[in-house]
This record gives structure tokens, sequence and C-alpha cells, in this order.
């Protein structure tokens, strides 16, 4: 996309005053953002996740057993079972 299409003169002349021929990148407004994984499905994969080994725990599984079974690190089902539900 060509700045010169996009941006207003008075703006352009602007900018040329600190920086001339180069490309520069202008971030998207906060509120713009999507949340992380929302697009991808990420953060629902995760999230299901995180439930079936709450649910395999409070069944009675042990953390060790967890651990191995979804390749994760002791400590981090530790953080997925004992932290907020």
């Amino acid at each position: 996309m060509k700045a010169v299409n996009q941006i207003p003169e008075s703006l352009m002349k602007e900018l040329q005053n600190y920086v001339q021929g180069k490309s520069i990148y202008i971030p998207k407004k906060k509120e713009k953002y999507d949340a992380w994984g929302s697009k991808s499905g990420g953060r629902e994969a995760l999230a299901r996740r995180n439930k079936l080994i709450v649910e395999a725990f409070t069944v009675g599984e042990s953390i060790a057993s967890i651990s191995e079974r979804y390749y994760l690190s002791i400590e981090t089902i530790k953080k997925i079972v004992y932290g907020k539900r």
C-alpha cells in the first residue's frame, strides 16, 4: 500500500521531516488488536485441553501421569489444576 494514497498531504509532508524513502511500520490501535488465539482457535483448544486436565486430576489421576500424557511439565500441570477454575 502506498502511503501517498492513504495519508493526507499535510501529514505526508510532516512525516517527510522524519523519514524519507524508507518503509515504516504503523501499529494498530490497541482496541483493534484481536486477543491471542482468537482467530486461529488456539485459545479455545488450550481451554479444552486444560479442562480435560482438571477433570482427570479431579477423578484421581496423578499429576505425573497427566504430565506424561499431555507432554507437559509437572509444574505446568500443577499450575493448571491448582490455578483458577
